[in-house]
C-alpha cells in the first residue's frame, strides 16, 4: 500500500490559523497542495514519522503498521503448553514405536504385560522431559519479562519532556534519550551526541563478543547542536529499508521540508543489544523495535549437527528393526502351525462369548503384534538417553584440560555444540584461514619503500621480544632521534639527531595501552652499506582513535623534514621529504582519505625543472622499483600495503562532495553510486611508496600441522591474501616442502583452465602410478590419498597453489571433478585470494562430493559461512572479534591446541562412543534372544520365563551404568602415545571401531551367548518339575554375569571406580531380587515369582550353571581378543603393547616406530623427507589471461613447443628428482617449459640485498610460465 503525506496542509493551515509563524520550511513544495504529494510504498521501504507535535497524526497511522517493542523468546504458553510438547516430543519415532505398543498391549487378545507397567516407563519418559522443557521455557519467560520491563528515557509530546517507561513501550518514530553504560532497547538513528564532533561509542559485546568500542556518528547536518536536541524542531521524514539480519548494512535518506535529502548508512545506526560508552548523552529516533530489531533478527538460535555415528547407528536401528519383524514373523507362523496341530480346541483356547473361536491366520496376526510387544527391547531406545549422558561428560573433561587452556588470555576452550564431539576423532580434511588462524595477526613494522628507495626495520622482532612499557612521549621519542634516511635523500643526519627535533608521527594518542619498545644503535648511514637504510620504529598499539593533534605533528615533522633536506638537494623532485612526509602521513591515518587543500605547502608538487618527458621517466622507474619491492616484500611472507596521494583542486572536489552526498541520499542503488564516486576520486594517483609488514606464525603451528598431516588429514588453506604471501606462510608452516612440486593456476579462461588441469592429472598419474580408489565423486572413483609404493620414493610430492578467479572459472564451468581428482594427488592445497563465499563453496563441494569429515577453522567474520559449512566448526578467539566463535561448534584460543584437541581428545571421544554404541546393540539383541529362544518351547504363545519386573530392571538399574562409565572414562591409550604416534588418528577416519562389519560381528556374538545362556540351563532343568520362573531365574542370572564380563572384557582403562561400578551392578542384582522375591506373594497372579532366588540360592547347581555357563559363553570372544592382542597387526594393538611398557622402554619403542615410519613409504606424504635437501624447483602452471581472450595464433604455438630432449634436460638441472617431468598436450606437443626463476636475493640490476634470509623459505622456485 502507500501512504500520503495527506495531513501536511491541515497542520500548516492550523498553524497560520493560531498565529504561528511559518517558517521558511512551511511555504516549500512539499506543502502546497498545487504540487503532487509524496507517496511511499510501504512494501519496499520502512517510512518513519517523528512522534512530536506535528507530525503526530502520520505517526499514529503508520506505527500502528510495525510491531512493538515487546520480546517473546518463549515456545509455549499456559494452554499451548501440553499439546504442544507432547507434539514436539511426538516427532521422534521412538517415542511414537513405545506409544504404539502401549496401544497394542491395551488390547486385550494382545496383551503380555500389565497395561500400568508397559505405560510406566514412556509416561516417566515424556515427564522428565516435559519438565526440562517447561523449566527452559519459564527461564526464558522471566528473562523476557525483565527485558522488557527495563528503564528508558522517552520523549512524551504532551509533556514536551523525556519521561521514563519500559522498553515494552517504545515505538518506532519515538525519541529516546540514553545516558552512558545504559543498553540501547532498539534500532536507534542517532540524532545528537554529547561528544562536541558527534560521535558515541558503542559497545557490541553483546551482538558480535567484540569488547573493543565502536564509533556511530550523528546523520550529517545535527552534529554542529551546542545545545541539548530539541524533538520539536525536528520536522523531518524518513525513510530507509525494511527490516533485514545484516548488521553491517543499513541504508536510507533523511527528507527535509525543501525537499532535499540527506543520506545515511550503518554509521549512524545503533543497534539493539549496544551499550553506550564514553558518551554522557546520546539522542535519536527508533527505526525498528521488537523482533524487527537486526539483533532479534539474528537470533536463530543454535544449529543442530547429526554426527556420524548417529547416522551410522540410525541404519543400524533399521537393521533391528528389520530383525524384529523376521523374529514377530517367525513367532506368528509358528503359532499358527502349532495351534494346526491340535485335533480340538486345546483347554486353554478360550472362546469369545459366542463361543467362536478366531480363525488361524488371525490368531498368527495377533501374535505378531504380541511379539513386537514382548521383543520391544530388542530396538535400544534407552542408548539415546546414554549418548547424551555421555557427551554430557566427555564435553566436562574437554572443557577442562589444562592443555587447552590459553594462560595469555585466561579462556579455555568452549564447547558450544554437544553433539558431535565423537566427529573430532573421524576428521579427514581440515580448511584454515591464515591470517589470525595460522598466523597471530600482529602487525609488525618490517620494511618500507617511499620513492624507490627501501627503508628496513629488521630489529623489531627483538623489540617484541623484549617488552618496555614506553611511560611517556618523550621516551617513545627518543627512540625516533635514531632512525636515518638514504644518504642520496640526506646528508648531516648526525647533526640533526641532536637537535631533538619535534615529537613523532603517532597513531593513537588517548588509548594507551601497555607498549613494546627496544633500543637501537645509531645508524651512521654508510653508503658503502649493503644492509638498506634503517625505517622509524612505531609502537604496537590496539583500540586506535584518532589523534586531535596529528595535524600539528605532521606539519612539524615536514618542517623537520624541509630542514634535513635543505644541506643538499634531493637527487630527483620525486625523493623530496614532501613525498616522505606525505607516505607518513597517510601511513598514521591508514584506511581513510585526508583531504587538505591545493594551499598548503606540503602538497605542491615540484616539477617546474623537469620536462613531461622526464617525469614519465622517473615515475615509471619509481613504480618498478616500488613493484620490486612489493614482489620481495610478499616472497618474504610480508603483508604489503601502498601509499598513494592525488592532489585535487577545489573546484573539483566540490563537484565530488555533491556527487558523494547523492550517493549517500540513494536508496535503491547506494552501492553502485557509492563506487562509482569512489572510481571519479581514485585515479591518476601518484604512487609515494609501500610498506611491508610482518604476521608471524603462531607458536606450534609447523609441529601442529606435519602431526596432522601424520595423521592422515588434508590440510587446505583458504585465504584472501595475495598468492606470494601465502605460498610463503605455507613453506613457514611445514604444509610445503622444500622437495615438493607446486602448481600454481592462474587463469580467467575456462578453455585454458582445463587443459591445466587435464595436463596436470596426465603427468600426476604417470609419475605416481596405480591407485586405490575410496572415494567416489560424480559415481566415478576417485584415487585415495595412499600412492604407489614405487613412486613414492622417487616422486617428490605435490602442491597446488589456485587464486579465486580460477575457482570461479572451476564453479562456472563445471570443472569441479577435475580439480578435485587433482586435489587427491596434492600434498596441499592453497586457495589465495578467495571470498568467503568461495570459502564455503570449497568446503561443501569436498564434503558432499567425496563424502569425508570436514573441519573448517577460521577467527574472522570472513570465515563464518566456510565454518557453517563443515561438519565441525572451529572459531578461534583471536584478534578479529568473536563472530567466528559464536558462529562454531568448538572455539579455541590458539591453532596449537587443535593438535591435542583432535588427536587425544578426537580419538577418545569416538573411540568410547562406537565401542558404547556397538556394546548397547550387542546387549539389547542377546537379552531378547533369551525370550524368543523361549518361545519355541511354550507354542509361541508370546509368554516369557522372567519376570517383567526383573526385564524393566534389568535394562534401568542392573546394566545400565558401567555401559556410561565406559563410555566417559576409557583410555584405549594414553595421550601421550596418541600425541607422539598421530597415524593412531586414522583408526577414526576409517571407522575401525564402529562399522558394517563390525555390527553384524557383534549381532552373531549376541546370537551365540544367548544361545549358550539358555540352552545350558534348559538342558540342565530338562525333565524336572521347576516351574517357569525357578527355570528363568538362572537364565537371567547368567544373562547379567555374561554381559557384565563382556563389557569387563570391552574396557581398556581400569581404576577402583571400574571395578566398584561393576560388583555394584552384579550384586544390586541379587538385593533388589531377594527383596522383591520376598515381598511378591500375589503381585504377578497367577504366577508370582515369591521366594524363588532364595530356593536358587540353596541349591548347587545354580551356582554352577552360573560358573560354567559365562564362561562358555565368553570363550570365543575371549579366544579372538587374544588373538589379536598376540598376534594382531594393526596400528592400535602395537600402540597398545607399547603403553603398558615402563617408560623408558616406551620411549624406546615409540622412537624406533617413528624411525620405521620416515624410511617406509608414507602415505599421502605424510612426514616429511628425514634429511630434506636444497630448495628444489616446483612446477608450476601459471596461465596468465585476460578476460577476452584472442584467438591463438600457429606461431604461438610455435613458441610453446619445445624439443622434448631440451625441455627434459632443463627439467633435470632444475628438479633432478623429477626427471622428465613435462605436461602434453593431446597432440605430443609440450605445453610447458621450465625457466630459471630469479632469487629474492638478485635484483634485475645485478643490485643484491643480504638482508633476505633464505631460512625463511621464499616462494624460491623455477617456473614453467604458460603465457596466452
Amino acid at each position: 500500500m502507500a501512504l500520503s503525506v495527506d495531513s501536511s496542509w491541515l497542520r500548516w493551515q492550523w498553524r497560520v490559523k493560531d498565529g504561528f509563524p511559518r517558517p521558511p520550511s512551511e511555504t516549500t513544495p512539499l506543502l502546497s497542495t498545487e504540487r503532487p504529494r509524496l507517496s511511499y510504498n510501504l512494501k519496499q521501504q520502512r517510512v518513519v514519522f517523528p512522534n512530536n507535535r506535528i507530525f503526530h497524526q502520520d505517526w499514529g497511522k503508520v506505527s500502528r503498521k510495525y510491531s512493538d517493542n515487546r520480546i517473546c523468546t518463549t515456545k509455549y504458553t499456559l494452554f499451548t503448553f501440553l499439546p504442544q510438547n507432547l507434539f514436539e516430543q511426538f516427532h521422534r519415532w521412538a517415542n511414537l514405536y513405545f506409544l504404539f505398543l502401549v496401544i497394542l498391549n491395551w488390547i486385550p487378545s494382545m496383551e503380555v504385560f500389565h497395561r500400568e507397567i508397559t505405560m510406566l516407563p514412556l509416561a516417566i519418559v515424556l515427564f522428565i522431559i516435559m519438565v526440562k522443557d517447561g523449566m527452559e521455557d519459564f527461564k526464558r519467560y522471566l528473562f523476557d519479562r525483565e527485558i522488557n520491563g527495563s528503564n528508558i528515557q522517552i520523549y512524551e509530546r504532551k509533556e514536551q519532556n523525556y519521561v521514563q517507561k519500559s522498553w515494552k513501550d517504545v515505538r518506532v518514530g519515538d525519541f529516546i534519550q540514553m545516558q552512558c553504560n545504559e543498553i540501547i532497547p532498539a534500532d536507534i538513528l542517532l540524532l545528537f551526541s554529547s561528544d562536541p564532533s558527534g560521535i558515541c561509542h558503542l559497545e557490541t559485546a553483546n551482538l558480535d563478543g567484540e569488547t573493543n568500542l565502536k564509533q556511530r556518528r550523528v546523520v550529517k547536518g545535527f552534529s554542529q547542536q551546542e545545545a541539548q536536541f530539541e524533538p520539536e524542531h525536528f520536522h523531518n521524514t524518513i525513510v530507509c529499508e525494511k527490516p533485514n539480519n545484516n548488521l553491517n548494512r543499513f541504508k536510507g535518506y533523511m527528507e527535509h521540508p525543501d525537499e532535499t535529502r540527506t543520506g545515511f548508512g550503518s554509521e549512524s545506526l545503533l543497534l539493539r543489544g549496544c551499550t553506550i560508552r564514553n558518551t554522557e548523552v546520546a539522542v535519536g529516533i527508533v527505526i525498528y523495535t521488537g523482533h524487527e530489531t537486526k539483533a532479534m533478527l539474528n537470533n536463530s538460535g543454535p544449529r543442530y549437527k547429526r554426527s556420524k555415528i548417529e547416522r551410522r547407528m540410525n541404519t543400524d536401528i533399521f537393521f533391528c528393526i528389520g530383525l524384529l519383524f523376521l523374529m514377530c514373523l517367525i513367532g506368528a507362523v509358528g503359532h499358527t502351525i502349532w495351534n494346526g496341530t491340535f485335533e480340538e480346541h486345546p483347554p486353554f483356547d478360550v472362546p469369545d462369548a459366542n463361543g467362536g473361536f478366531l480363525p488361524l491366520a488371525l490368531r498368527g496376526f495377533y501374535m505378531f503384534l504380541t511379539m513386537i510387544i514382548l521383543l520391544q527391547v530388542l530396538i535400544p531406545i534407552s542408548l539415546y538417553v546414554s549418548i547424551e549422558l555421555v557427551k554430557l561428560g566427555q564435553v566436562f573433561f574437554l572443557h577442562n584440560d589444562l592443555d587447552l587452556y590459553d594462560e595469555e588470555t585466561n579462556v579455555p576452550i568452549q564447547c558450544r555444540a554437544l553433539n558431535i564431539t565423537e566427529d573430532l576423532g573421524q576428521i579427514q580434511y581440515i580448511f584454515s584461514d591464515k591470517t589470525g588462524t595460522l598466523t597471530e595477526n600482529k602487525m609488525v613494522f618490517r620494511r618500507c619503500t617511499i620513492m624507490g628507495n627501501e627503508f628496513s626495520h629488521q630489529e623489531n622482532a627483538k623489540r617484541l621480544e623484549m617488552p618496555k612499557e614506553l611511560d611517556s612521549d618523550t621516551e617513545e621519542w627518543t627512540q625516533y632521534q635514531h632512525l636515518s634516511f638514504p644518504t642520496g635523500c640526506v646528508q648531516g643526519s648526525e647533526t640533526v639527531r641532536g637537535q631533538g627535533g619535534s615529537q613523532p608521527l603517532r597513531r593513537c594518542h588517548s588509548a594507551r595501552v601497555p607498549i613494546q619498545g627496544h633500543s637501537r644503535q645509531r645508524s651512521m648511514g654508510c653508503c658503502e652499506s649493503s644492509q638498506p637504510s634503517v625505517a622509524f620504529s612505531s609502537p604496537i598499539e590496539k583500540d586506535v582513535t584518532p589523534d586531535k593533534s596529528l595535524l600539528t605533528k605532521v606539519q612539524d615533522a615536514a618542517l623537520w623534514l624541509e630542514t634535513l633536506s635543505d644541506t643538499k638537494p634531493a637527487k630527483s623532485s620525486f625523493s623530496t621529504p614532501s613525498s616522505i612526509a606525505d607516505f607518513f602521513l597517510a601511513l598514521t591515518i591508514c584506511n581513510s582519505v585526508m583531504v587538505s587543500t591545493t594551499t598548503e605547502p606540503r602538497q605542491r608538487v615540484r616539477i617546474a625543472d623537469v620536462t613531461d618527458i622526464n617525469v614519465e621517466k622517473k615515475l615509471r622507474k619509481i613504480r618498478a622499483k616500488t613493484q620490486k619491492h612489493l614482489d620481495l616484500y610478499s616472497r618474504d611472507g610480508l603483508r604489503t600495503l601502498c601509499i598513494a596521494k592525488k592532489v585535487v583542486s577545489e573546484e573539483d572536489f566540490r563537484r565530488w562532495t555533491n556527487f558523494r552526498r547523492e550517493a549517500e541520499a540513494s536508496l535503491d542503488n547506494r552501492d553502485e553510486l557509492l563506487m562509482e564516486t569512489a572510481r571519479h576520486l581514485e585515479n591518476q594517483l601518484t604512487l609515494l611508496g609501500a610498506t611491508g609488514i610482518e604476521d608471524r606464525l603462531q607458536e606450534g603451528v609447523p609441529d601442529t600441522i606435519a602431526a596432522l598431516r601424520e595423521a592422515g588429514i588434508q590440510i587446505w588453506v583458504l585465504t584472501g591474501d595475495k598468492q606470494e604471501t601465502a605460498v610463503n606462510i605455507a613453506y613457514s608452516c611445514r604444509l610445503l616442502d622444500q622437495t615438493d612440486t607446486v602448481y600454481t593456476i592462474n587463469t580467467e579462461s575456462q578453455e585454458v583452465c582445463e587443459s591445466i588441469l587435464n595436463c596436470a592429472l596426465e603427468e600426476v598419474k604417470q609419475f605416481h602410478g596405480p591407485q586405490k580408489t575410496n572415494h567416489k565423486l560424480f559415481g566415478f572413483c576417485l584415487p585415495s590419498e595412499t600412492p604407489s609404493t614405487t613412486s613414492v620414493a622417487v616422486v617428490p610430492e605435490i602442491g597446488l597453489v589456485i587464486d579465486g578467479k580460477t575457482l570461479n572459472v572451476i564453479f562456472q564451468g563445471k570443472l569441479e571433478k577435475k580439480f578435485l581428482e587433482l586435489t587427491q594427488y596434492c600434498r596441499s592445497v592453497m586457495c589465495c585470494r578467495s571470498t568467503p563465499l568461495q570459502k564455503s563453496i570449497i568446503v561443501k563441494l569436498v564434503r558432499d562430493k567425496l563424502r569425508v569429515m570436514t573441519l573448517s577453522i577460521g577467527d574472522g567474520a570472513n570465515d563464518v559461512s566456510m565454518i557453517q559449512a563443515a561438519d565441525i566448526g572451529i572459531g578461534i578467539s583471536g584478534q578479529e572479534g568473536m563472530q567466528a566463535v559464536m558462529s562454531s561448534d568448538f572455539a579455541i584460543s590458539r591453532f596449537r591446541h587443535l593438535k591435542k584437541l583432535l588427536l587425544v581428545h578426537g580419538h577418545w571421544c569416538y573411540s568410547r562412543l562406537a565401542r558404547m554404541v556397538v556394546y548397547f546393540f550387542y546387549k539389547n539383541v542377546c537379552y531378547v534372544n533369551l525370550l524368543f529362544w523361549y518361545q519355541f518351547f511354550c507354542g509361541f504363545s508370546g509368554s516369557t520365563m522372567i519376570d517383567y519386573w526383573q526385564m524393566i530392571f534389568f535394562n534401568l538399574f542392573f546394566t545400565s551404568l558401567p555401559p556410561l562409565l565406559f563410555g566417559v572414562l576409557d583410555k584405549d591409550i594414553s595421550a601421550d602415545t596418541l600425541l607422539a604416534l598421530p597415524e593412531l588418528y586414522k583408526t577414526g577416519q576409517n571407522s575401525e571401531y564402529y562399522s558394517l562389519s563390525t555390527f553384524w560381528i557383534s549381532m552373531m556374538d549376541a546370537f551365540y551367548q544367548s544361545l549358550i545362556c539358555f540352552f545350558i540351563p534348559y538342558l540342565t532343568y530338562k525333565d524336572s518339575d521347576v516351574d517357569v520362573f525357578t527355570f528363568g531365574t538362572p537364565i537371567n542370572t547368567i544373562a547379567l554375569i555374561t554381559i557384565l564380563l563382556h563389557q569387563a572384557m570391552e574396557m581398556k582403562t581400569w581404576t577402583i571406580v571400574h571395578g566398584l561400578l561393576l560388583i555394584s551392578s552384579f550384586l544390586l542384582y541379587f538385593v533388589v531380587s531377594l527383596v522383591y522375591n520376598a515381598t511378591c506373594v500375589i503381585c504377578n497372579s497367577p504366577t508370582n515369582p515369591y521366594w524363588v532366588i532364595e530356593d536358587q540360592l540353596s541349591d548347587p547347581t545354580f551356582y554352577l550353571i552360573c560358573f560354567l555357563t559365562p564362561v562358555v559363553a565368553l570363550l570365543p570372544r575371549y579366544f579372538f581378543l587374544s588373538i589379536q592382542g598376540t598376534c594382531g597387526k594393526s596400528l592400535i594393538s602395537k600402540a597398545q603393547k607399547i603403553d603398558k611398557l615402563p617408560k623408558d622402554k616406551r620411549d624406546l619403542e615409540i622412537h624406533s616406530w617413528r624411525n620405521k615410519q620416515r624410511l617406509a613409504p608414507v602415505p599421502g606424504g605424510a612426514q616429511p623427507p628425514l634429511h630434506p635437501g636444497p630448495p628444489v624447483p616446483a612446477q608450476d602452471f601459471k596461465a596468465s589471461t585476460s578476460k577476452s581472450l584472442p584467438p591463438v595464433k600457429q606461431d604461438h604455438m610455435e613458441d610453446w613447443a619445445l624439443p622434448e630432449a631440451r625441455c627434459s634436460r632443463d627439467h633435470m638441472r632444475d628438479d633432478p628428482h623429477a626427471g622428465g617431468f613435462s605436461a602434453k598436450l593431446s597432440s605430443g606437443k609440450h605445453l610447458l617449459e621450465p625457466t630459471k626463476a630469479m632469487t629474492p636475493e638478485t635484483y634485475p640490476d645485478g643490485q643484491t640485498d643480504m638482508s633476505w634470509p633464505s631460512s625463511k623459505g621464499s616462494h624460491r622456485r623455477s617456473q614453467s610460465a604458460l603465457t596466452i
